[in-house]
């Protein structure tokens, strides 16, 4: 019985258990406050890349980076919309409108809370390495081939949701592409580096914002912006909805609901992981997976959409000083405070300037390092890396996901059968 209190007891309790001071809550919130920096732009990004309105980013990020937070099985993790998720949501907005992702997330979250009960969370150590780094280069591609437009300021009237096609039609339309918006995407991707190579403790993503808003504000550029395109964003939190529960709804929606859950599982797992090699602590999976799947619950029920541990924004809590899960909760708290005050701000905000923060999005999830040791290594390996990055690009993540699964655990069998040497593990 013990083993199980312990394996379910959120990470907050635990801290706060061990005893948690004044000096602990000032660190947590310095790291709160910075990983809401970082958070509030790339919500709004990853939100409209996602096909939806910049509101739901803050609300996912707000909603459930609390609860991942609070009820969570990692001391560091900050939860909150994806990029991993961009694909599949604008799949799921396309196919089945947002109503249908807000009725395919609540159904996702309940499965995760129901893995995470079954003790299933370990099974992340059983996705190779392969395909985790083929998943998420294809992924990386994908954004960016879908930023290309905001990038360049090009209209397009029938948008493909396919790569190819969608790169044919942007290059038969290259000659509609506006000088200011590429300046401005110029100026934002200028500025995110710079500020990361000579000044790397500063809030490069949030600067980059706040300046090309005000050029493309004060020289009355001809570039699309959060307002233009969906207007004001909201001051504060929607009330919460239930999704419209039909079985036939459920029938249809079901396969993207496990998507949702084995993404989300795979996304969050993997960035506890991270944390726990960044800090020597260890996560309690399955304790994570429940709290993974109330915050899904949550989220869609005020707005938002899917939620995840997300790596970058963990690291980041983690660089920053933070100590205990009060660091995420306060960066939620964070971003409520900035949609209550000054929401009317984001109208200003160029989508070209948000494109560009993707664009940095992308160039660090393709992990270019392993990708290359990974397909210059063992054959076996690199297939599966191959595979993988393959299919998810041209036919879908979950199935570059399953077949890389599937061909890892086969081929690393049979090296293991030839070649006893390596033992029972990959």
């Amino acid at each position: 019985m013990s083993s199980s209190v312990n394996q379910f007891t959120p990470k907050l309790i635990s801290q706060l258990r061990e005893g948690y001071g004044w000096s602990d809550f000032r660190a947590d919130a310095m790291a709160g406050l910075t990983v809401a920096i970082v958070a509030l732009p790339l919500s709004m990004a990853i939100a409209i890349a996602s096909g939806l309105s910049p509101d739901k980013g803050i609300y996912t990020a707000i909603i459930g980076g609390f609860i991942i937070s609070a009820l969570g099985g990692s001391r560091y993790q900050i939860g909150g919309p994806a990029g991993a998720f961009i694909v599949l949501i604008s799949s799921v907005v396309a196919r089945h409108g947002y109503d249908g992702l807000v009725l395919a997330t609540f159904i996702a979250g309940l499965m995760m809370m129901i893995a995470g009960w079954l003790r299933l969370g370990n099974l992340i150590r059983h996705i190779p390495q392969a395909v985790l780094v083929g998943f998420t280069a294809g992924i990386a591609i994908i954004i960016f081939g879908s930023q290309i437009k905001e990038l360049l300021g090009i209209t397009l009237g029938n948008d493909p949701a396919a790569l190819l096609p969608k790169l044919l039609l942007l290059a038969s339309s290259i000659t509609e592409a506006k000088p200011s918006t590429i300046g401005i995407a110029t100026l934002s991707l200028a500025i995110i580096i710079g500020l990361k190579r000579y000044f790397p403790n500063w809030p490069n993503l949030l600067i980059a914002v706040i300046l090309s808003s005000l050029v493309t504000l004060f020289l009355h550029l001809d570039v699309a912006t959060i307002g233009t395109r969906f207007g004001a964003v909201p001051n504060g939190l929607p009330a919460p909805t239930m999704p419209d529960f039909s079985v036939e709804k459920v029938i249809k929606i079901f396969p993207d609901a496990i998507a949702i859950m084995l993404l989300g599982a795979i996304e969050s797992l993997l960035s506890a992981k991270v944390a726990d090699g960044m800090t020597g602590r260890k996560h309690r999976s399955n304790g994570e997976l429940v709290a993974q799947g109330v915050a899904n619950m949550a989220a869609v029920t005020f707005g938002g959409m899917c939620v995840t541990g997300t790596i970058a924004r963990t690291a980041t809590n983690i660089r920053a000083g933070a100590i205990s899960p009060i660091s995420g909760m306060l960066h939620a708290v964070y971003l409520l405070l900035f949609i209550m005050i000054a929401a009317p701000l984001a109208a200003h905000i160029p989508l070209a300037s948000l494109a560009a923060i993707l664009t940095i999005v992308c160039w660090n999830m393709a992990d270019r390092h392993d990708f290359l040791l990974i397909a210059s290594g063992r054959r076996g390996n690199a297939i599966v890396l191959l595979a993988t990055f393959l299919l998810t690009i041209f036919i879908d993540l979950i199935v570059g996901i399953a077949v890389g699964t599937a061909l890892g655990l086969l081929i690393n069998r049979g090296h293991a059968t030839d070649d006893p040497s390596h033992g029972s593990s990959p």
